[in-house]
């Protein structure tokens, strides 16, 4: 598969890099910064600087162009404020979305948030709330259009622990951690499960392998 990743040097992208390119997939990763790209490289990936705060949608509709599948996997990251949560975590997820329907790449995977079908609760750090906001209404955005066949992942904390390859994949899950591999090890056996289409999961670590997970799921899709 040819599979095109927003946020190409995030931790859990340049995992799914790896992952794909080391089984003979053709990955692509969209960069900010032309200095990112030796990253990819390393992962196997293909690097292609575009930024989605300032690209028109024809233009990254042109990226995708020819791909299987795409996966928005960006965000402002720490230290962003309030606008950047908007401006990517919300505003370049739409863009994606829209340039994907553009270039007629149906499978739209998004990683998102644990916590962003729900206002945060009184108290929330600022910042972190408008992240949430910012989440919820990039996945309404997705869930709304006939044209994709979405899938939207809702990962617990993320840790930089090695991963086990175990995990609880479920609508709801409740509260917990997940290492980054595991992340991106669902994110693949999501692409390969069509039948994942129109799910909204939640994924901590559990005691479920990853393909006996998402096939789980799968089998709900489909009852």
């Amino acid at each position: 598969m040819r599979i095109v990743i927003a946020g190409g040097h995030g931790q859990i992208a340049l995992r799914l890099e790896r992952l794909l390119a080391a089984r003979g997939d053709e990955a692509v990763g969209l960069i900010r910064r032309p200095e990112q790209a030796d990253d990819l490289r390393a992962t196997g990936a293909e690097p292609v600087v575009c930024d989605l705060e300032s690209a028109a949608v024809d233009e990254v509709a042109r990226h995708l162009e020819g791909a299987d599948a795409a996966v928005f996997a960006a965000g402002a990251g720490p230290g962003s404020g309030e606008t950047r949560k908007d401006t990517v975590d919300r505003g370049a997820a739409v863009l994606f979305a829209d340039a994907a329907e553009a270039a007629g790449v149906r499978r739209f995977v998004v990683v998102s948030s644990m916590g962003a079908d729900r206002e945060p609760p009184p108290g929330t750090d600022p910042v972190f709330a408008a992240y949430l906001r910012a989440k919820t209404a990039a996945d309404d955005a997705v869930r709304a259009r006939a044209g994709l066949d979405w899938t939207i992942l809702r990962p617990g904390r993320l840790m930089n622990d090695a991963g086990t390859g175990l995990v609880n994949l479920a609508e709801r899950t409740g509260r917990s951690e997940v290492a980054r591999d595991d992340v991106a090890a669902v994110l693949v056996a999501l692409l390969d499960e069509p039948r994942t289409a129109g799910l909204t999961l939640e994924l901590v670590g559990g005691g479920t392998p990853v393909l006996e997970a998402v096939e789980a799921v799968a089998g709900t899709a489909t009852a």
